[in-house]
């Protein structure tokens, strides 16, 4: 038996939230009456998935502590079903119970310096304790692109036969109705040419790189949404709140983002650090033009569908960059798919 954390039903929806709660719907399908998986739902799960095959075990225990639910909770409840958990989340139970678990990265392995709060700081020691688990007591680890398996072999000298590819998809923008109301809300959206730029505002996603470039570039225009994510907070947002081109969103819906994405001149992503980048993907569904840092897995995923900025320097032209006409992104869109991931994810769980 196979036992599905459920922790990502408790948590707020970001990128490793939607991966495990769109694979999980697909891998439903792919079941047959002889697959014994299910899902340990938790007392506060915010919704409760409605599958055809993968079973729904409640949990009578809330999510009060994240760290307690992970490495220990969850492994009672793996003993007690007599099952092997899989784990989404970048977390595992500790020890031989650690069952099959994504690393999606290493963020706070390789770039330790960027976590600088004390809440930071717990959160840094947090996740390398499970990397260092999941990378010596998972019966299987996943990870979402070629680069991150790489960093975490160099990193963790694990058997490469024990870690295997699972990547993003990005099916779950076609359901999405785009919301135009947000030029309504930002009526000088509507008069000129903008540079749209998505994330949560942690360091690495590199709005040092916008300040910089929107500082020496006063006639190029650019629209940021996106909300501080722990106590990661960036010193740019205060001089890119003083730039006449620059607006900050704040929070915008999914709904509100695709909009923003089918409009913009091009979608820039400077990030120096991503495991895989979804937002891309999503920009590139809707037709939009992407620029991203030639940093990290983006160059692995997104090869020439992309025109690349270094993401150390704003040493370049976005509007000419915009111009440019790049091919590709047809074959990236059918590769990187929750089906396909889905499927990959069921054949390895059958084979081991």
């Amino acid at each position: 038996m196979i036992l599905i954390n459920g922790n990502f039903l408790c948590r707020n929806l970001t990128g490793i939230e939607r991966f495990a709660f769109e694979v999980c719907s697909r891998m439903d399908e792919l079941l047959t009456e002889n697959d014994d998986i299910a899902l340990l739902v938790p007392a506060n799960a915010k919704v409760i998935p409605t599958y055809k095959n993968i079973r729904i075990i409640h949990s009578k225990k809330a999510i009060k502590s994240f760290p307690r639910w992970d490495l220990f909770y969850f492994s009672r409840e793996c003993k007690k079903h007599h099952a092997d958990g899989l784990n989404f989340s970048n977390t595992a139970p500790l020890g031989k119970n650690c069952g099959y678990a994504f690393i999606h990265d290493i963020y706070a392995a390789d770039f330790p310096q960027d976590f600088t709060s004390k809440k930071d700081k717990l959160i840094k020691i947090y996740c390398r304790l499970n990397y260092k688990n999941i990378c010596k007591n998972a019966k299987k680890v996943f990870t979402v692109s070629d680069f991150s398996k790489k960093r975490i072999l160099d990193r963790y000298h694990i058997d490469e036969n024990r870690i295997e590819i699972i990547p993003n998809g990005w099916e779950h923008f076609k359901s999405i109705k785009s919301d135009f109301s947000v030029f309504d809300k930002f009526p000088l959206l509507k008069s000129q040419p903008y540079f749209f730029t998505l994330g949560s505002l942690q360091k690495r996603k590199n709005l040092k790189w916008i300040a910089r470039y929107a500082s020496n570039h006063s006639n190029e225009f650019f629209a940021i949404s996106g909300k501080v994510i722990g106590g990661m907070y960036t010193p740019e947002l205060e001089s890119l709140s003083s730039l006449k081109n620059v607006i900050l969103l704040g929070y915008v819906s999914d709904s509100e983002v695709k909009a923003l994405m089918e409009k913009c001149q091009a979608f820039v992503f400077p990030s120096y650090y991503e495991g895989f980048g979804i937002p891309p993907l999503e920009a590139l569904s809707v037709g939009a033009k992407i620029i991203l840092a030639d940093s990290a897995s983006l160059p692995e995923i997104y090869g020439k569908t992309a025109s690349y900025i270094s993401a150390s320097s704003t040493d370049c032209s976005l509007t000419e960059m915009a111009k440019d006409k790049k091919e590709g992104a047809e074959e990236v869109l059918k590769k990187f798919t929750y089906q396909n991931s889905a499927q990959k994810l069921y054949d390895s769980l059958m084979r081991s």
